[in-house]
């Protein structure tokens, strides 16, 4: 037989093995590369993409936040407000009352007293007056008692300012309360 050398062959069969073998790996590295790319690609966009979301609701809180400090603020002006409006329908609906309390001190007012001072603290109306006699002075707190719209006088002080005179002359002073009759008693 003829002496046929198959190694060459085998060997160039290698060859071509280890090249198919490197040419594969290279094409997986590749392959894995470009996965490992685009799936770099994609987390990125998807981090800018949550970024640009998170960024919007930042600027949305924002603008909320600035509604609700103008809600507050508005909040707070109409409660400035109403209690405004209630002082002036207070004012308004005390109004008759004070003058009416004015009045009544004019009405109760006996012949021979008069005041020389006035002042009024709240309800609490302090007068300060003279008078011909202490009799007087005891008709003017029976009167001003007996009123729906005074209550309560307290006689402070009489100073008696000439003693044995034919016209004697005491001076006063008392506090009386201002009070709002009951709503059928200021009807009539």
């Amino acid at each position: 037989m003829a002496k046929i050398n198959l190694l060459p062959w085998r060997e160039k069969l290698r060859e071509e093995r280890k090249q198919r073998f490197i040419a594969s790996i290279m094409g997986v590295l590749m392959v894995a590369a470009g996965l490992v790319f685009l799936g770099g690609q994609y987390l990125s966009s998807q981090i800018e993409y949550q970024n640009a979301r998170a960024e919007y609701l930042r600027k949305e809180i924002a603008v909320l936040d600035a509604r609700i400090s103008e809600i507050k603020e508005l909040q707070e002006r109409r409660k400035q407000l109403l209690e405004r409006m209630k002082i002036i329908s207070d004012l308004q609906g005390n109004r008759p009352v004070i003058v009416r309390g004015f009045d009544e001190l004019v009405r109760t007012l006996p012949d021979g007293v008069f005041f020389t001072k006035l002042s009024s603290k709240g309800q609490q109306i302090s007068v300060e007056g003279m008078a011909e006699s202490n009799n007087r002075v005891s008709k003017l707190m029976r009167q001003l008692d007996a009123s729906d719209w005074l209550n309560g006088p307290v006689l402070t002080g009489v100073k008696a300012l000439t003693q044995g005179e034919v016209e004697q002359r005491n001076s006063f002073a008392l506090t009386v309360t201002r009070v709002a009759p009951k709503a059928e008693e200021s009807g009539k």
